[in-house]
């Protein structure tokens, strides 16, 4: 896959800015709600913040360090994430992670160009080119699962994820390739599986017949036919 140089920035803002740049594979991270819990979520803050009173490095730009300290936070986010043994795991139940899974591959046939996945226990991993608002693509993969778990659930009424979302866009093929690999093997640093392609709801798992750094091949992506089971489009 080709990643051109960004000709423009689009931005979006719920709690915070999200500079999206046009045409450009965006990794993004959905936690559900609460898998974060308020004690966690002020020693993060802490960390941030000792980031931001470190003196930036030779030659670093001020966008290049904001970029670093989200990523070194991100990975401390993760890290809690995976070893989580409490809070929300309903992403653990495999018609749960099935939901998810089916909604993140249904349109990839119109609304972005999926690049890589994985569903955990109690966030999600996705790696797409968007075709459309950012916004609307999460809005809707995230309405449609909260809805669809929550009557399975009987938890109708409570917000299944997290409002805000964390994302990073791909700057070149490198880190592209980094970010799927990244994906891929979260269930096996998480001691999930033995292999990345053990686990089911990954897009590891298709890796035989596509090769990283591409879209997701045509007969991956699920028909109506396929996905029967939704009681609604995604």
């Amino acid at each position: 896959m080709s990643i051109g140089k960004t000709v423009g920035m689009r931005e979006y803002r719920r709690h915070l800015p999200h500079q999206i740049p046009p045409d450009r594979p965006i990794f993004l991270t959905w936690n559900l709600k609460g898998a974060i819990p308020r004690r966690v979520a002020n020693r993060l803050q802490k960390y941030r913040e000792e980031l931001q009173s470190q003196p930036p490095r030779p030659n670093e730009t001020p966008r290049n360090r904001a970029v670093r300290e989200g990523k070194m936070t991100f990975a401390r986010v993760d890290r809690y994430l995976d070893a989580a043994k409490s809070g929300p795991l309903h992403l653990s139940l495999p018609k749960c992670a099935a939901t998810v899974d089916r909604a993140i591959r249904w349109h990839a046939r119109d609304r972005y160009s999926l690049l890589a996945w994985c569903v955990m226990p109690n966030h999600a991993h996705v790696l797409l080119t968007p075709h459309l608002e950012l916004w609307k693509i999460t809005k809707g993969i995230k309405g449609f699962t909260a809805r669809k778990i929550n009557r399975e659930l009987h938890r109708t009424g409570n917000p299944l994820w997290q409002d805000e979302s964390y994302d990073h866009w791909i700057r070149d093929e490198e880190e592209l390739l980094r970010v799927v690999h990244y994906i891929e093997m979260n269930p096996v640093k998480a001691g999930l599986c033995a292999q990345a392609a053990d686990w089911e709801f990954s897009s590891a798992r298709l890796r035989q017949n596509w090769n990283a750094g591409e879209p997701i091949p045509a007969e991956f992506i699920p028909t109506p036919k396929s996905i029967a089971g939704l009681t609604e489009e995604p």
